[in-house]
């Protein structure tokens, strides 16, 4: 259905599909209706209220309105003004067909809506653009959310102007509807930068003379004379351009040929589906058939890359992008619209994490910090809370540990990395200022021992517990207040990674091995020579640790790649910005975020105890399993060992996210106070809350935040860890012989459904470079037989299974 009757119940928004001509006119044409009408239209605003609303742009196939994003086969449009709303009239019901009219209404306040058809693949806000250039009219720019509805007329000539039965059917495939919803939600919209704008109206005549210079302009700078202005382009920009410039930059100016052009097609679709929609004929339409290349076969190179896991705009695609806009500096649409373009971009995990996670804390830090660093704010909060929450233990894989993390925000100076630190000293704000009244007491500790120093008795030196330990000191003095935590977490942030690597210059291995151990929860003991020197004997290293810096200081922080230190951190990275544009008004820790950040620290502590998240672990599972089957095709042994340590460093996040959950329930029920009083006095109140936050719509996080984790080891180590494992000393300590690791293309999703040896040692040295070899593409095979992802026939050739 494309249209749905929308009202309350139970206190929620529900919606009921509307299935006839019939049953339409009914609901439009009751005694009440008519008289809520009336005086509406003599300037009533609650009968207005009363009238009956109508949905046509969503799909509801469960009833639900809340949350729903999955989109109808039409879409409304709105206009305010009456004498606009007669001009269009006028035009649409001459030809209706031409607009793909489905319903046509004057409204309560006699301006009127209009019902269309949406042109697939295209979001809503977009085809009401095209129809308000066809029509030339003024349209209403906040009018394009999927769950709008319209207050609707009766159903007299006078009022429902329009009509077609085509408005009832439904031959909606699920399935479709979910992918496209999927594509529309990541879709940059193709659109004049003043329509983006919540305008409230918008007329195309106003900017018509502009947007045709701003096109003549890019035709006569980027285009071949023989290229039409019906050509497909993105931000104005003709596909064939950005293409040209891709080969331009990535293949020396040659476009494919026989011998590569499959490896070439697939990796062109891989950057330019994330301008293209996600869609399949789009990129069919824009990608040519290279020296004789069929449609058939690049299609299946176009349906592996869509096939692949999506992430942000990979580099290389941003890179065209930048600089395109760098060859049309003199256009200011194309400028703005690639500008808006990245800004979009760098909101893409923001965008992919479910809402449900943005709860009280979370949900603060990150607006605080902008969207744009929702996976560094994240990265850099968890390890805080997991301090706080010192005295919860997760199961993950039938081991129980404190949640103990250790994270590197790494970014570009100027990148915006220092919108972090307040965020995370807001959420150890207790712990810093207990830190103080110790670090006070420790001074007085001191002038006392100078003034007795020749003095027989002399002040003891007091065990203070400082949770908050800077890493600008000794690897003795840190041990020691380590030891003085009294099983606590301790925790330390930096904002200048480099403070790290100077201070801890000649004792760098000490400070990988605490921090191993402390990801662990493992002993830790430092016998000390000397008799004034402090022995240290911790039974269960527990210390979180964040550090923001440059990439170049993470490479100088995590400088062996083979110990495993560098697979217990947890990486994020902070959005390019060197083009971006200053923001106006800069997003901010406000007053109310930061009371809203120290609620929910106050009562981490309070949660004590070992817990079993059986939904979470059994996600965990499944990222890993479909890590190993991606890895496996593509056999890259480098990502398959990280998933193990990225998959335990996910839930522990999770789990921190969760409590945070837990926290914000309780205080948005019964308050802060009772809410502090509630986990005193029952001491397992959390862990039956906890449980109840595992729902699949949280959960989906876990994907988000697992695969950023992965992304960011591979962006930055993949080549580091590659080349210390092909080292001769490496080699010589493990026994055995590394082949060269390239980029993470998978070799599986470059072959066709049949193919033959040759083929696959083909396309596993276009991956992995001249030194693969015929032993290890043979290993790989019978890997993918053993898995059942492939079957060898009677020809001896390979086929992939269909699962």
């Amino acid at each position: 259905m494309s249209v749905y009757l929308i009202s309350m119940r139970g206190g929620h928004k529900v919606a009921s599909p509307v299935q006839s001509r019939e049953e339409y006119i009914k609901l439009r044409d009751s005694s009440q209706q008519k008289a809520n009408l009336q005086l509406a239209r003599e300037g009533n605003d609650s009968a207005k209220r009363r009238l009956i609303q109508m949905n046509y742009s969503g799909h509801y196939p469960n009833g639900v309105v809340k949350g729903c994003k999955l989109p109808s086969m039409a879409f409304g449009f709105d206009l305010d003004d009456k004498a606009e709303f007669e001009k269009a009239a006028k035009i649409l019901l001459e030809d209706p067909e031409k607009y793909g009219l489905l319903m046509l209404e004057r409204s309560a306040r006699q301006g009127g809506h209009a019902v269309m058809k949406r042109e697939r693949g295209k979001t809503i806000l977009e085809n009401q653009v095209r129809i308000a250039r066809m029509l030339d009219c003024e349209m209403d720019t906040g009018a394009h959310d999927i769950n709008r509805v319209y207050f609707t007329t009766t159903a007299d000539k006078d009022n429902l102007l329009y009509l077609n039965d085509e408005l009832f059917c439904d031959n909606y495939v699920e399935a479709d509807v979910k992918t496209e919803a999927v594509a529309l939600e990541q879709r940059i919209e193709e659109l004049p930068p003043e329509a983006h704008k919540a305008n409230k109206h918008w007329h195309p005549a106003i900017h018509v003379e502009k947007e045709v210079q701003a096109k003549e302009s890019i035709l006569e700078t980027t285009c071949d004379s023989k290229v039409q202005n019906t050509e497909m382009s993105y931000l104005g920009i003709p596909y064939s351009e950005i293409i040209n410039k891709w080969w331009e930059l990535y293949n020396d100016g040659h476009t494919p040929v026989k011998s590569n052009r499959d490896v070439l097609t697939y990796e062109l679709a891989v950057n330019l589906r994330h301008i293209c929609g996600f869609e399949r004929n789009t990129l069919n339409a824009v990608i040519p058939c290279y020296d004789g290349f069929g449609e058939e076969q690049k299609l299946k190179c176009i349906d592996s890359a869509l096939l692949s896991k999506r992430t942000q705009m990979p580099k290389r695609m941003r890179d065209v992008l930048t600089a395109l806009r760098k060859d049309n500096m003199g256009n200011e649409d194309v400028v703005n619209a690639i500008d808006e373009m990245q800004t979009r971009d760098e909101e893409f995990y923001y965008r992919q994490l479910p809402k449900a996670i943005m709860v009280q804390g979370v949900k603060d830090s990150v607006e605080a910090a902008g969207h744009g660093l929702t996976m560094p704010v994240l990265t850099a909060i968890c390890p805080a809370i997991g301090a706080l929450a010192t005295g919860v233990k997760l199961d993950v894989h039938g081991k129980t540990n404190s949640l103990n993390l250790i994270s590197y925000i790494a970014g570009e100076f100027g990148s915006g990395k220092g919108n972090i630190d307040p965020i995370v000293e807001t959420w150890m704000k207790e712990e810093r200022e207990l830190t103080k009244i110790y670090n006070k007491q420790h001074e007085e500790w001191r002038a006392k021992y100078k003034a007795s120093k020749n003095k027989k008795e002399q002040p003891v030196e007091p065990k203070l517990p400082k949770r908050w330990l800077p890493l600008n000191n000794t690897v003795a003095n840190l041990a020691e207040e380590l030891q003085n935590v009294q099983g606590k977490h301790a925790f330390s942030f930096t904002p200048e990674a480099d403070n790290v690597a100077q201070k801890w210059k000649s004792a760098m291995s000490d400070f990988s091995v605490m921090i191993r151990q402390s990801y662990d929860g493992s002993a830790f003991d430092r016998e000390a020579r000397s008799v004034d020197a402090v022995n240290v004997h911790i039974d269960r290293l527990l210390w979180n640790v964040v550090m923001c810096g440059t990439p170049d200081a993470l490479y100088r922080v995590v400088s062996n790649y083979t110990d495993g230190f560098q697979s217990r951190i947890a990486i994020a990275r902070t959005p390019d910005n060197t083009f971006s544009k200053l923001d106006d008004n800069p997003p901010k820790l406000s007053e109310k975020q930061t009371e809203r950040i120290i609620q929910v620290a106050h009562l981490l502590p309070l949660m004590q105890g070992e817990i079993e998240l059986p939904k979470l672990e059994e996600k965990g599972r499944q990222w890993v399993e479909l890590m190993r089957l991606e890895t496996m095709k593509n056999d890259d042994r480098i990502m398959a060992r990280q998933r193990f340590r990225v998959c335990v460093t996910a839930q522990r996040m999770m789990c921190c996210l969760m409590l945070c959950a837990v926290c914000g329930q309780l205080i948005r029920k019964f308050g802060f106070a009772k809410a502090e009083i509630m986990l005193t006095q029952k001491k397992d109140l959390w862990k039956l809350m906890i449980e109840k936050t595992q729902t699949p719509k949280l959960l989906d996080a876990y994907d988000v935040i697992a695969d950023s984790l992965i992304e960011n080891n591979m962006f930055f180590f993949r080549e580091k860890i590659d080349n210390a494992m092909s080292s001769r000393d490496y080699q010589c300590s493990v026994g055995g012989v590394r082949v060269h690791r390239g980029k993470n293309d998978s070799i599986f999703a470059r072959l066709a459904d049949e193919f033959n040896f040759e083929q696959a040692l083909q396309q596993s040295i276009a991956v992995k470079g001249g030194n693969c070899s015929k032993n290890s593409v043979i290993m790989m095979l019978k890997n993918w037989k053993r898995q059942g992802i492939v079957s060898q026939q009677e020809n001896n050739n390979y086929k992939k299974v269909t699962n």
